[in-house]
């Protein structure tokens, strides 16, 4: 797994739409080597504000959003529409207003629907649909996701993987039903960290000074079970995107004064 590195940003509103000019970059890049790019996306207020600024960005159209996969780190399992759904929440900030191939969007099951309330079986129905995304060529029962999105919690808990519960132990599942969760809903699905790791990149995404002991916490070298956002670690990058409150607590030389 990469180490990671740390870039800070003056202000939310930045940090969001310099994230959202870095994503569409590596969309680019990625559709450009293999055809096709895939990103996982995260709910939370700097996952969606990171949509809301590439649905704002005029570079928005230099990706070809036909041959973009999209994914999630994690859903809360209530019924479909519900404001509550991260899957709901993107389709508001950005999905509706580019022209995806629905059949390469892969939202998480909703509460009531196919599964009922079972949560396990969404859960393993979603485990199955990347199994079958995947190829030869990737690592695992997953497909190698360019970029995969993570929101980080005051507590360090990114995606639904909390710290302490079941689900930040799996080591052999790639998608899990979390029940009990600290923060409602109680009832959520999330990649576990094993998925996580198989993605090329991954980015976490955190502002504000409620965020700071999280961040310091996970960049501290803790362990995965106490901070899962220790845990969250890319193939060949981590990046930790983070406004200048949120990074408050870190050693200044953990990041260069350019990324400022």
């Amino acid at each position: 797994m990469s180490a990671p590195q740390v870039v800070v940003h003056r202000d939310k509103e930045l940090m969001a739409r310099a994230a959202a000019a870095r994503l569409i970059t590596k969309i680019v890049d990625a559709q450009a080597a293999r055809g096709a790019a895939s990103v996982v996306l995260t709910g939370g207020r700097n996952g969606n504000g990171l949509l809301a600024a590439l649905a704002e960005a005029p570079a928005r159209d230099a990706v070809d959003w036909s041959r973009l996969d999209l994914w999630w780190g994690d859903e809360r399992f209530v019924p479909d529409g519900d404001p509550e759904r991260n899957y709901t929440q993107a389709r508001e900030a950005l999905l509706d207003s580019v022209p995806l191939d629905p059949a390469r969007v892969h939202p998480m099951a909703a509460s009531g629907g196919a599964y009922g309330n079972d949560a396990d079986a969404a859960a393993e129905a979603y485990a199955a649909e990347l199994a079958a995304a995947a190829g030869p060529e990737d690592h695992g029962p997953v497909p190698s996701f360019d970029v995969l999105l993570l929101g980080v919690g005051p507590d360090t808990h990114v995606a639904s993987l909390f710290p302490e519960l079941p689900a930040v132990r799996e080591q052999e599942r790639t998608v899990v039903g979390v029940r009990g969760a600290p923060k409602p809903p109680p009832t959520r699905l999330t990649l576990t960290l094993p998925a996580i790791r198989a993605a090329r990149e991954v980015w976490l995404l955190a502002a504000g000074a409620d965020k700071a002991g999280a961040a310091a916490l996970a960049l501290s070298g803790s362990g995965e079970i106490q901070t899962p956002a220790a845990g969250a670690r890319g193939r060949s990058r981590t990046l930790w995107l983070l406004d200048e409150a949120a990074a408050a607590q870190l050693p200044r030389g953990l990041y260069p004064p350019a990324s400022a």
